[in-house]
């Protein structure tokens, strides 16, 4: 087939997946290449008999991220907040995969290290996911409202106490209780964490302390400011948002860009499903208890600081009684097995988009065979293996093709000077000697189209998936998350396309022959800062390629030869 029909017939196929990827994003679908799709308009609340205890004016706003914690108010008077941080303590929780600092002042996590995950940029560093410095606001918290009194019911901005004593863990399980009153309510916040797991039962004990009987509502709270993560990629997308899921819409993501506009689309009131902050490998959640009422928000507190909360009522509690909530609260990495044994659509946090269909598949078989060579490199080098296995049958057609057209190439040159100028009789030739040869000019492409939504898939689950994060395979690549650092596999691959339109037929075009050899250098130099895993899957595939092709065109070049002699 004539070279130009092969790169038309590319461009053409790019632009059919370019339309359909638009149309996607005009429909409120995820990109294929990890934009974002525009907010819809905001569900309706559900009927008043139904609805949860609004709170967007109940419950406390955080203070500006920039307010430093005890600073001064005007004219040097200290404010509430400063006086309040000045009996607020510091409690280290240790397991061993979690370090955990709570702040007395409301019982809220502060800060969360990743023992088991090294920092991106300091590997003798765990990752820092939850943190309040002046570089991260980025905290989990909860309370109640509801009080009808003067004075409120304990909030994440009360001054609790720590009655537990324990700071590390040393058996399976580890109570962490704190307990405050205000309000003639006793709130007591007991969190349960367990040795290898990032999932934490926490468990909310409000007792009425008062005279008369009080209708309490519990929220749960994720806070964070809208900056990228300090490792944020500008050579690929990765969404950094909150999430809301919920058995009646499924997964609901919003960008802080469009909770900031109030164009966030979710689903305001269920009695399912669970709230989350979402970035790239890491996440947090709450998942309140299911089968009741709550009212989801996501909103802007402050400039630049963002809350996804759930409130649900905890209905009458009289003098003297108690009542219960258990939550859980997930802290860590985005671990699709243990998050889906938390909570239904958790692990959906791991965003393959449209194509999840294949992504998820293609992630189960990766585990697999993780499981049996126990390193992700050759893992990948496997699951390549096999994609190329099933698809060699449309890959033969490919090459057969191609090494048809090779071989008759001269003949093509010299139909094109037989007839010159005249496309009619030029194309009505070439066609008879398609059909006399047996040719498909359409084989040679087909292949590689199919396989577009294959490789897709591909490049999120070794994008996304975070046990690629600080995975060796050998000698220098030492994470396949990253970049290459020293270029070698990008140079392969490189080289390998190079190899490869050696082995097709040369176009007769001059032009187009320039064109098809740039091709490795565009290719080679967009994969050089991409992730290490990504480029291996690509060399190898092309090394497969080129070993098909030199073999088929062998074998078609043996039985040439043998129909000549006879």
């Amino acid at each position: 087939m004539d070279i130009r029909r092969t790169i038309l017939w590319m461009i053409f196929s790019f632009s059919l997946l370019l339309l359909w990827n638009n149309w996607q994003v005009h429909n409120g679908k995820p990109s294929l290449f990890g934009g974002n799709p525009p907010a819809a308009t905001a569900q309706a609340p559900a009927s008043p008999q139904n609805a949860a205890p609004a709170s967007t004016t109940a419950i406390p706003s955080a203070p500006a991220a920039s307010t430093a914690p005890g600073a001064p108010a005007a004219g040097g008077v200290p404010t509430a907040a400063a006086a309040q941080a000045a009996q607020s303590q510091r409690v280290v929780i240790t397991t061993d995969v979690l370090r955990l600092t709570f702040d007395t002042t409301g019982a809220q996590v502060v800060r969360a290290e990743l023992l088991k995950f090294p920092d991106a940029n300091h590997d003798d560093q765990p990752t820092v996911l939850l943190d309040d410095s002046r570089d991260l606001n980025y905290l989990v918290q909860s309370g109640v409202v509801g009080s009808t009194s003067g004075q409120g019911f304990p909030t994440h901005q009360t001054p609790f106490r720590m009655v537990s004593s324990e700071r590390s863990l040393t058996g399976d399980s580890l109570a962490v209780v704190f307990e405050a009153e205000a309000g003639g309510l006793k709130v007591t916040k007991t969190y349960t964490l367990h040795r290898g797991r990032y999932d934490i039962d926490v468990r909310h004990d409000l007792t009425n302390t008062g005279a008369n009987p009080v209708r309490p509502a519990l929220y749960l709270q994720l806070q964070r400011d809208g900056n990228n993560p300090p490792d944020t990629s500008s050579f690929y997308h990765t969404f950094t948002g909150m999430a809301v899921y919920s058995e009646q819409d499924k997964f609901q993501k919003a960008t802080f860009s469009d909770i900031e506009k109030k164009k966030a689309s979710y689903i305001k009131q269920a009695d399912n499903g669970w709230i989350g902050v979402v970035q790239h490998y890491f996440a947090t959640a709450w998942i309140p208890p299911q089968g009741k009422t709550r009212t989801n928000e996501l909103l802007e507190v402050a400039p630049n600081l963002f809350a996804a909360r759930t409130v649900e009522s905890v209905g009458e509690v009289s003098p003297g009684a108690s009542a219960t909530v258990d939550s859980h609260l997930w802290i860590g990495p985005q671990d699709q097995k243990a998050m889906a044994a938390v909570a239904p659509g958790l692990e959906l946090v791991v965003d393959y988009g449209v194509l999840t269909i294949i992504a998820k598949p293609l992630f189960a078989l990766m585990t697999w065979l993780h499981s049996i060579l126990g390193n992700w490199g050759w893992t990948i080098v496997a699951l390549t293996v096999l994609v190329k296995a099933v698809f060699y049958p449309l890959a033969a057609t490919s090459y057969r093709s191609m090494a048809r057209m090779k071989q008759v190439a001269p003949r093509l040159q010299a139909l094109k000077e037989k007839y010159g100028d005249d496309k009619q009789k030029l194309n009505a030739a070439m066609m008879e000697m398609y059909r006399t040869e047996k040719i498909n000019p359409l084989g040679g492409c087909l292949p590689m189209v199919v396989q577009i939504p294959v490789f897709i898939s591909l490049y999120w689950v070794l994008l996304a998936s975070v046990e690629m994060r600080g995975a060796p395979w050998l000698g220098w690549v030492h994470d396949l998350s990253v970049h290459d650092p020293y270029f070698i596999l990008p140079a392969i691959m490189m080289a390998t396309m190079f190899l490869q339109i050696k082995l097709n037929p040369t176009p007769p075009d001059p032009v187009q022959a320039k064109v098809m050899m740039i091709m490795p250098l565009v290719f080679g130099g967009m994969m050089f800062m991409f992730p290490a895993g990504l480029v291996l899957y690509w060399c190898v595939n092309n090394t497969l390629s080129i070993l098909q092709q030199w073999t088929i065109t062998r074998r078609l070049n043996r039985q040439a030869a043998a129909a000549a002699t006879k």
